[in-house]
């Protein structure tokens, strides 16, 4: 019985151990998306996919807890996407990243 419950646990997927992520975005003048996504335990991820005609000038900004925001800066060229990363002291329980953007 014990290998039978073994077997079941070892089966549900890794991805229900993942922490929420919270998005807020302002975009100003551009056509941008996002995919956020975890990458390990106390690093956070976002992509951002410029759609429009216009470069983008991007401040994102990651927020753990108490530990002090992690502030990104980066320009996103139209038609193109570029990632974003945040390495944390502690482990992630609840990630909020808020997005900024507009026309360079």
């Amino acid at each position: 019985m014990k290998k039978y419950c073994a077997a079941i646990l070892m089966c549900l997927p890794l991805g229900a151990m993942a922490y929420p992520i919270d998005v807020e975005k302002e975009l100003t003048g551009v056509k941008l998306d996002y995919t956020a996504y975890d990458t390990a335990y106390d690093i956070g991820a976002i992509t951002l996919n410029n759609y429009g005609q216009v470069p983008a000038a991007c401040k994102v900004t990651f927020r753990n807890g108490p530990e002090a925001p992690r502030v990104r800066r980066v320009n996103v060229p139209a038609g193109k996407s570029v990632d974003v990363t945040a390495k944390f002291n502690r482990q992630i329980i609840k990630l909020r990243i808020a997005v900024n953007c507009s026309p360079e």
